[in-house]
């Protein structure tokens, strides 16, 4: 009984941690381009190009903190140090830039607006790094890890309601700076609870440390790794358009105010709270990788109708099909993840999930290539410069940054998966 107890206290104590990190990125993803573009006057064109560098700072950084993180010893574990110093960071950044200097405008704003994202972005990598390489470490078994995954998928959904759905009225009551504080302090904190909870396995001291360039040699040879890490690049393009295309679509599209648009947000995750747990019992009665593709081809047929939506209602119908979609895709994306490190770890006996976590997690941040590419063809196409210039046709603006492209990113998600095979117990999903 005591045992039990002790199972469920730990998974509740990793799995809050999601709520942890979720509150502050969605704040910073959801709401940059609202905030800056929208709202400050930076340019589709300018936030363009903060996506493209950021992307490719990105691309040196993961590597580099997965590295680093593997290779840590002290006595407080591999994980916890990297969660307790980089989380005050994540929180000064996620305050800075949304507590703009009055009198920027113009190149200063750009260039503010771009070193703050940068420098929150690379915080963020590092912590949901290290917490998502203590995810095969601390549930080693498929059932083990679909209830703690299961758990931490509800606490992200509840953190995207306060941090995504009611994020409007917050900021319509107390403004973007303060939001920013309540937000950084409430997830800070909650991290800091599950980095100080989750007991990590410890390192035996003749456990050899993993090398980079041997490292890098391995992934870039693993075809598993190369088909999960740009299938997620390719969802994560498409998930991440919706949420930063919501605002405008309900100001422009719709024509709603913080209220319905709040609702509209909620539609989304309220759903995907309560199918994650029909997903999850999916993953138990059918092959994993089946069900994978399943979620991403759900997701995909959502932005159908979603395109035709001209009101509030059938707009809210059509987000909770994206709900439904979206809660698949995260209930089965991790548990493809972790079983690329168990065979990493497998086959060359060596611990490096740190490396593996940060790989896929720059292969996730891949995206910002893709949502560059639809940021710069709003002005292309439709004429939207920024909020004080959003053209002729800002209405189809917003449906094409909402539908379109997202129905072109998972649907070559959905192609990517299909090059992915994984041998269980002698059997190919």
């Amino acid at each position: 009984m005591k045992s039990e107890r002790s199972e469920k206290m730990k998974t509740f104590n990793y799995s809050v941690g999601m709520f942890g990190t979720s509150i502050p990125i969605n704040l910073l993803k959801t709401f940059a381009f609202a905030y800056y573009v929208d709202t400050l006057g930076v340019t589709t064109a300018q936030w363009a190009s903060i996506m493209l560098i950021y992307t490719f700072i990105d691309a040196i950084d993961n590597l580099v903190y997965g590295y680093l993180s593997d290779r840590t010893r002290t006595k407080w574990g591999r994980r916890r140090p990297w969660l307790v110093i980089g989380t005050p960071l994540l929180v000064l950044g996620l305050i800075l830039f949304y507590s703009t200097p009055a009198g920027l405008e113009g190149n200063q704003l750009y260039i503010y607006a771009m070193l703050l994202y940068i420098f929150t972005g690379t915080l963020d990598s590092v912590i949901n790094a290290n917490y998502g390489a203590l995810f095969p470490e601390l549930f080693t078994t498929d059932t083990s890890r679909a209830k703690a995954n299961a758990l931490r998928q509800a606490f992200q959904l509840v953190a995207m309601i306060i941090s995504i759905a009611l994020t409007p009225m917050v900021v319509e009551a107390l403004g973007w700076s303060t939001t920013a504080i309540v937000y950084g302090v409430l997830g800070g904190a909650v991290i800091l609870y599950m980095a100080l909870t989750s007991m990590e396995k410890p390192v035996a001291e003749d456990e050899k440390k993993p090398q980079l360039w041997d490292s890098v040699k391995t992934l870039l040879t693993n075809k598993k790794f190369w088909v999960a890490g740009v299938t997620n690049a390719f969802y994560s393009a498409g998930m991440s358009l919706v949420l930063a295309g919501l605002p405008i679509y309900a100001k422009y599209t719709l024509g709603i105010g913080s209220g319905q648009q709040s609702l509209l947000f909620g539609g989304v995750l309220l759903v995907a709270i309560g199918a994650v747990a029909l997903w999850a019992s999916w993953v138990k009665k059918y092959a994993l990788v089946k069900v994978w593709r399943w979620a991403l081809a759900a997701l995909a047929i959502s932005y159908i109708p979603m395109y035709f939506a001209n009101s509030f209602v059938m707009a809210m119908v059509c987000a909770m099909l994206v709900g439904f979609g979206f809660a698949g895709v995260i209930t089965t994306m991790d548990l493809i993840q972790a079983r690329i490190m168990d065979e990493d770890q497998a086959k060359y006996n060596v611990r490096r999930e740190g490396i593996i976590s940060n790989a896929l997690g720059f292969m996730n941040r891949l995206n910002g290539l893709f949502t560059s590419v639809a940021y710069a063809l709003l002005g292309v196409m439709f004429g939207y410069v920024s909020g004080d210039v959003p053209g002729p046709q800002p209405d189809m603006a917003a449906r094409f940054l909402l539908t379109v492209f997202p129905f072109l990113m998972v649907v070559l998600s959905l192609g990517v998966s299909f090059l992915s095979d994984f041998e269980v117990e002698g059997k190919r999903e």
